[in-house]
């Protein structure tokens, strides 16, 4: 009896160390999960209006280390969490008017592409060499992110995190692909470098080619900014021109703005006629031409008489053309324009919008959202249409690129507007929609990396702020506050010089995809070997 009495006692006192240890087992299994979720928001605090972008680094080492090795089933619930933890915060300010329903769906949607990649990266994670291959995965992931669904949403591509990076310079070199692709490699491979290290501290082997392919991951993408730096110049190569950017503001922040269209329109007059008394009291440069926000004037100037009244007679106070921002409609078809008016002729030149924004600018599945929210199918009642050719203002023998506001996410939208000429860019865009939100610093961003990808100065004008001016170097030189009127005066260099990445245009990418499939083909067919081999 004793016996047995010790035996239960004994069996007693175990059974709580065996739950305690199947509870530590569960939660280390949801470490990985945790760190994959964490990476994400590390990648995140990267992004503009912070300066940490560096901070892009060890989140992708981070995923690297909670993906290599995975199954495909893991990698894919792993890839999510990062791509939830990374997109949630990023996109936000999609929620700030409409709720957070869109906001959610828009990111659930795009997480997926993240978790995909997530699989390609655990796929090639077990090749020689692998963050090669998975930082083209990734560069893969964002080529698609890209294009589908709706023709793409790019918006938190690595690159436009980098505009005060190290390796900005490399956008000269092969365009967002090249530079996003350089710091996910970078970030891969000191994952790489650090596990190897730890691997020789254990077992004293040292595995040279691994070393060595792991040490050129993370020095071959800092050399090659460093040495890209030589395509990076801010000189005049045809002159400068003295431009005015008017940022006019608009009586209240939010969707209501755009029921408020003669205001906007007066706002944006009234500091146009400010700056002409300032440029003939001497206090302020006379400009070549005055660069007026997307939306600046949504009151049709073609329709109404005295919205072009309004324009005319700013244009004839300042005294030379203005480019405005305007929504008409014309054969049917509703467009967001840009009018080049001149102070003598009145409007001569158009550029219409090529990628408008959809459930912005256009309503897909219009049907199925209203079911949803009847609001909303109200909200863009009619689809705005599509421009057909490059917007290229020639101003007194000054060609000026238009992308219009969402199109500077755009890789196609910007270049070509300089390989058909343009000798500066101007992004007239319209973010009042979305508040004080981080939305208009991580637009600013883009523009700064599309002026070091075709070596160009950048004008932003806003309705609302931040308007800037931004040297094609990536410099900011001159910027507003928001929700302030302002207007910003400067002679900037303009430039027919062209960058590789504007030579080469999409092959790069194309070229990075090619690679990313190469690996996943390549760890396929390995897998399939070593099956084979363990059957036999």
């Amino acid at each position: 009896m004793t016996v047995t009495a010790t035996s239960v006692d004994q069996s007693d006192q175990l059974q709580p160390r065996r739950t305690s240890g199947a509870r530590g087992g569960r939660l280390l299994r949801l470490v990985p999960a945790a760190a994959s979720a964490l990476c994400g928001v590390l990648l995140y605090v990267s992004f503009p209006p912070r300066t940490l972008w560096w901070l892009a680094l060890p989140a992708f080492a981070g995923f690297g280390w909670v993906l290599r090795g995975r199954s495909w089933k893991a990698a894919l619930g792993l890839g999510y969490l990062f791509g939830l933890g990374f997109l949630l915060p990023l996109l936000v300010w999609t929620s700030v008017e409409v709720g957070p329903l869109p906001w959610l769906a828009l990111v659930a949607i795009e997480a997926v592409f993240i978790a995909l990649v997530g699989v390609g990266v655990a796929a090639v994670s077990r090749l020689p060499a692998w963050p090669v291959w998975a930082a083209a995965v990734w560069t893969a992931g964002e080529a698609a992110r890209a294009r589908v669904p709706f023709q793409g949403f790019p918006w938190g591509k690595v690159a436009f995190g980098q505009a005060d990076g190290v390796f900005l310079p490399l956008a000269a070199l092969g365009g967002t692909p090249v530079l996003g692709f350089a710091v996910v490699l970078c970030g891969f491979g000191l994952y790489e470098a650090g596990r190897l290290i730890a691997e020789r501290r254990r077992s004293r082997v040292v595995r040279r080619a691994a070393a060595t392919a792991a040490l050129l991951s993370v020095a071959v993408p800092v050399v090659g900014a460093v040495a890209a730096r030589a395509l990076v110049s801010d000189s005049a190569e045809d002159g400068t021109a003295t431009v005015a950017l008017i940022q006019g503001n608009v009586p209240r922040a939010g969707l209501e703005f755009n029921a408020q269209r003669r205001a906007v329109l007066d706002y944006h007059a009234r500091e146009t006629h400010k700056l002409a008394a300032d440029v003939r009291a001497g206090k302020a440069a006379k400009p070549d031409y005055v660069l007026w926000p997307e939306n600046s004037s949504d009151i049709d100037p073609f329709a109404y008489p005295d919205a072009a009244a309004v324009i005319d007679q700013a244009a004839k106070d300042i005294g030379v053309p203005i480019s405005v921002g305007s929504v008409v409609e014309r054969d049917g078809k509703l467009l967001n324009e840009q009018i080049l008016w001149d102070p003598v002729k009145g409007p001569t030149q158009t550029y219409d919008k090529r990628q408008i924004q959809p459930f912005g600018e256009y309503l897909p599945l219009r049907s199925l959202v209203g079911a949803i929210n009847k609001s909303w199918t109200e909200m863009v009642h009619q689809d705005f249409s599509r421009g057909a050719k490059p917007g290229v203002f020639d101003i007194d023998g000054v060609k000026v690129g238009l992308a219009t506001c969402y199109e500077a996410a755009f890789d196609w939208a910007v270049r070509d507007t300089v390989t058909h000429g343009a000798e500066m860019i101007s992004v007239p865009s319209n973010n009042a929609t979305f508040d004080r939100s981080e939305m208009t610093y991580q637009q600013l961003a883009m523009s700064r990396i599309r002026a070091v990808e075709h070596s160009r100065t950048v004008t932003v004008p806003v309705t609302s702020g931040v308007s800037a001016v931004i040297m094609p170097d990536g410099r900011i030189t001159q910027k507003t506050g928001m929700f302030v009127p302002a207007y910003l005066v400067q002679k900037v260099p303009l430039r027919t010089s062209t960058t590789p990445a504007t030579e080469l245009g999409i092959l790069p990418e194309i070229a990075l995809v090619l690679v990313a499939a190469g690996g996943i083909g390549w760890a396929i067919a390995s897998g399939l070997r070593a099956r084979r081999a363990g059957d036999a």
